[in-house]
This record gives structure tokens, C-alpha cells and sequence, in this order.
């Protein structure tokens, strides 16, 4: 196994000696850093993205061609980590630590170690690796004016008013397929500049939000749904896609149960434990989003609108979409279009 030891006091040292332990080049673009390898140890990209009161981005997007473990030393620059994983397992074990921890795919974990410390991070030879973590320097976020710390729970809360790194902690959340869409906005930004690095700051904060409700959840005991193994649960996610993609089909809780060899029991439970809806809930939810989106732009009138959502009473539409937004569909359009004075 190839050994990467790292000793840094910034997220851009560690990214440089990365680059100077598996090569590659480093490209710096409107602010994000990337580290773009191509050669007989590693293939794809390692992206640093730096926010303001000290929160980062650091994204993996990469497959190692040999076993190779980060060895990475704590001195002033430790961070409170948050990590999600899109795909193949990785390893995390603090230095003092013999046996190591699976991170699969799905999975997220929030870690920090105590100064002089060594998180050990180690991936697998060629499997592709996609990773988000999120990084908070605790003494410049604390000082950020709308950080209100005092609603985290207490370990969280211990974890981050710990701005002299006195103690060491670790979570491993369970299967979380609702980061997984979150996370995965973040590389269908399209914008440039100054745009896009606002758009991915809001997502991350988002995502940050679903690490502390999970780390809650955890907390007061809340599992996975005992009646759906993991597999059961991804084409719970799969059929959700397949929802948002086509929200004009005439779905039925038989219908999906015939078609995915799911019970009915099993549907419902998944997608309330993903998306806090039932079935139907979650159909007409996406059919709402999709309406809006389409009052918001196109030139549909509203009853083509009912019509391409698969709604087939305005009257309902009208009044499903007010309890859902507080605006009548044409209250909402005439709000969006508004004439500019010439």
C-alpha cells in the first residue's frame, strides 16, 4: 500500500502535497483549486473550493490505480469533517486506532481529532472514489454573526465550541439517499464566477443541515425502516427518480408495487423514511414542484399545466397548489411576470 503523509496548515498545503506524492497538475479557476491526475498511480480530480468563516468544499472524483492510505497529521489546521460517500467504500481510522472503519457507499461521517493527532484515510486500487466533505474551522465559524451553535445537540455542540482540539470524535451515520441528490447538484452547477460559487455555498450548507439532522436522528435512536434492507431502499430511490422524471404517468401504489416487486407495505416505509411523504404524497409533491417550475418558465397557460402533470381537475390543482405555496397558480404567475416600466 502506498503511504501519503501529510502535515499541513491549510486545506490548499494538503492539496499541494498531494500533488507532489501522486503527481498531477493544479488548475486555479474563480477560486476553486483543482488537482487534475492522469498517470500510473491515479486518474480523475481532487477539487477544494474555500467559503468565507472558514467552511470548504473538498470533493473527490478519482480512482487510485494502487492501494493508498493518507496519513495526515493534526497540528493547528483540524477541521471538523463531514463526509459523504456517492460510491466505492473507503477507510478511516484515527492514528491511535489498530482496526479501521468502512465508510460505504451512501454512508456519511463527521470526524475531528485532538492535536498531534493522524486521521488515517485509505482507498482501494481501482475503484472510483466520490467523496464530498465538508470542512469547518471552528474559531473562524464561531465568529460567523448567524452561527447559533446552542441549537445543535450536546456532542455536537461540545465538538465544535472544542477550538483548542482537546478531544477527539467520531460518527458513522447510516444510509442516507437523500444527501446523495444534494451532493450531486453541487457538480450540475453550471454557472460561473462569483454565481457559482454562491449557488454551491447555499448547497452546502444544505448538506451540512442533513449531517446534523442525521447526527440527531442517530441520537434519539431513530433507525433504518426494519422491514427494507439496504438494496430495497436504492430502488426506493430509483423509482423516486423515475417519478420526478416523468410526474405526468398515472402511478399507483399497485402499480409500482407490480411493476419493482416491492409490497405496498415495503413502498410506503421507504419513502417516508426517505422523503417523509407516502407514495401518493411524494407524486404530488413532485407534481407541484414540476408546475411551478413550468409556470416559472415556459409559456403554458395554466390548464396545459394540469394537463402536462397529470392532473386532470384545475379546481384540485388550484387548490393543492395554495395550501402548498399560499398563491393561487395564477397569482403565483402573474407574481413572477412582472411588467417592466419602460
Amino acid at each position: 500500500m502506498m503511504q501519503v503523509n501529510i502535515s499541513a496548515d491549510s486545506t490548499i498545503d494538503i492539496l499541494n502535497e498531494i500533488k507532489a506524492n501522486i503527481g498531477g497538475n493544479i488548475q486555479d479557476i474563480w477560486g476553486e483549486h483543482t488537482l487534475i491526475v492522469n498517470n500510473t498511480i491515479a486518474k480523475g480530480s481532487i477539487k477544494f473550493i474555500p467559503f468565507d468563516w472558514g467552511v470548504s468544499l473538498l470533493q473527490y472524483d478519482i480512482t487510485f490505480l494502487e492501494d493508498i492510505e493518507f496519513q495526515i497529521e493534526i497540528d493547528t489546521f483540524n477541521p471538523v469533517r463531514f463526509i459523504y460517500n456517492l460510491e466505492a467504500p473507503f477507510k478511516h481510522k484515527f492514528g491511535v486506532e489498530k482496526s479501521e472503519k468502512t465508510i460505504n457507499q451512501f454512508e456519511s461521517v463527521i470526524f475531528t481529532n485532538k492535536t498531534n493527532g493522524v486521521n488515517c484515510v485509505s482507498f482501494e486500487k481501482d475503484v472510483k472514489i466520490q467523496i464530498n466533505i465538508i470542512q469547518i474551522v471552528r474559531q473562524k465559524f464561531l465568529k460567523k454573526r448567524t452561527t447559533n451553535i446552542s441549537s445543535l445537540n450536546d456532542k455536537l455542540y461540545e465538538v465544535f465550541v472544542d477550538t483548542d482540539h482537546e478531544q477527539r470524535f467520531f460518527h458513522h451515520g447510516t444510509l442516507n439517499l437523500r444527501m446523495a441528490d444534494y451532493v450531486t447538484a453541487i457538480k450540475k452547477v453550471k454557472s460561473k464566477g462569483m454565481l457559482r460559487l454562491l449557488k454551491i455555498e447555499s448547497k452546502i450548507y444544505e448538506i451540512l443541515t442533513l449531517h446534523i439532522q442525521e447526527h440527531n436522528m442517530s441520537s434519539q435512536g431513530v433507525s433504518l425502516p426494519t422491514s427494507l434492507i439496504t438494496k430495497e431502499l436504492k430502488l426506493i430511490r430509483k423509482i423516486s427518480k423515475g417519478i420526478s422524471k416523468n410526474p405526468s404517468f398515472d402511478y399507483s401504489l399497485e402499480q409500482l408495487s407490480s411493476e419493482y416487486g416491492l409490497s405496498q407495505v415495503k413502498l410506503q416505509d421507504g419513502f417516508k423514511f426517505l422523503f417523509n411523504r407516502t407514495v401518493t404524497e411524494y407524486i404530488r409533491h413532485v407534481r407541484l414542484e414540476t408546475s411551478r417550475e413550468l409556470i416559472r418558465t415556459t409559456d403554458l397557460n395554466i390548464s396545459q399545466i394540469v394537463y402536462t402533470i397529470g392532473f386532470t381537475s384545475r379546481s384540485y390543482f388550484s387548490k393543492i397548489f395554495k395550501e402548498k405555496y399560499g398563491l393561487t397558480p395564477f397569482e403565483y404567475k402573474k407574481q413572477v411576470f412582472v411588467p417592466i416600466a419602460v
